[in-house]
C-alpha cells in the first residue's frame, strides 16, 4: 500500500511511499475523503515518497480544495528533489512546507 491514513483528533495524516503519481488517485481521494468535511489539519507526510509528478500536484490541489477554508494542509518531510519541485510549483504559497 502506497498510501497510510492515520487520524488522531482532528489531524488526518497521509503517508505517502514511493511514487506519488496519477496511479496513487483513487487510493489518495479515499484518504482525504473518508470522513465527513469540517475543520480538520491535514498532514501529507512525504519522508518516503521518492518521486512526485504534475498528477500528485493536482491531487494536492484537489485536497486544499477539499479542506474547510480554515483548515490547515501541511506538506512536511520531502527529501530535497520533492521540495524542490513543490518551490518551483509555487506550492510553498499554498501550503505550509515542514
Amino acid at each position: 500500500m502506497a498510501i497510510v491514513r492515520q487520524q488522531q483528533g482532528d489531524t488526518v495524516t497521509i503517508s505517502v511511499q514511493g511514487r506519488f503519481d496519477y496511479l496513487l488517485h483513487r487510493e489518495f481521494l479515499d484518504a482525504y475523503q473518508e470522513e465527513p468535511r469540517g475543520e480538520r489539519q491535514f498532514v501529507i507526510d512525504l519522508a518516503a515518497t521518492e518521486f512526485l509528478d504534475s498528477a500528485a500536484l493536482g491531487m494536492l490541489l484537489q485536497l486544499r480544495g477539499h479542506a474547510r477554508p480554515r483548515s490547515v494542509v501541511e506538506l512536511r518531510n520531502g527529501n530535497e528533489k520533492v521540495r524542490e519541485i513543490l518551490q518551483l510549483a509555487n506550492f510553498d504559497k499554498l501550503f505550509a512546507l515542514a
